[in-house]
């Protein structure tokens, strides 16, 4: 459910998006293949799939500016060793749905750009765009303090 719950803007939309992604395993689980990967990470295959077609069902607009190299912004450590999860949690949920997206692929998930690119179908630059403004929207937030306590 906390995997939904960073893609989605409110807890009954991660409800939806987790009982679809279920659904379709149970549909699915003949295809499983323990020799391609584990079940845990064919399951969250499945559920990050689920929550970006969730995200494009939305029709969420992504941003066609492109940016070459994406901005490397500083954000001080005790800012963010400060907060609990949930406030960090809360900032990314403010993002724009595409731009969240990318945020949680690159950062949570560990997906490089070229993937992302692939996943969203988007070109690598607009992935390297939207985390970058991701990186901007959640440094200004911190500075602002408007994030929910």
């Amino acid at each position: 459910m906390s995997l939904c719950v960073r893609y989605t803007k409110c807890e009954d939309d991660s409800k939806l998006v987790l009982n679809t992604a279920f659904f379709k395993v149970f549909k699915n689980i003949h295809l499983f293949d323990s020799t391609k990967a584990s079940l845990y990470t064919w399951i969250r295959k499945i559920v990050i799939n689920s929550c970006l077609d969730h995200i494009k069902s939305k029709k969420s607009t992504i941003i066609a500016d492109e940016l070459h190299e994406a901005e490397s912004i500083h954000i001080e450590p005790d800012i963010s060793s400060k907060m609990k999860a949930e406030d960090i949690l809360n900032l990314v949920k403010n993002l724009p749905p595409a731009t969240q997206a990318v945020f949680n692929l690159y950062i949570m998930e560990g997906y490089g750009h070229k993937e992302i690119a692939e996943l969203l179908q988007i070109s690598e630059g607009t992935s390297k765009w939207h985390l970058s403004e991701a990186r901007k929207n959640l440094k200004q937030q911190l500075e602002n303090n408007t994030y929910s306590e």
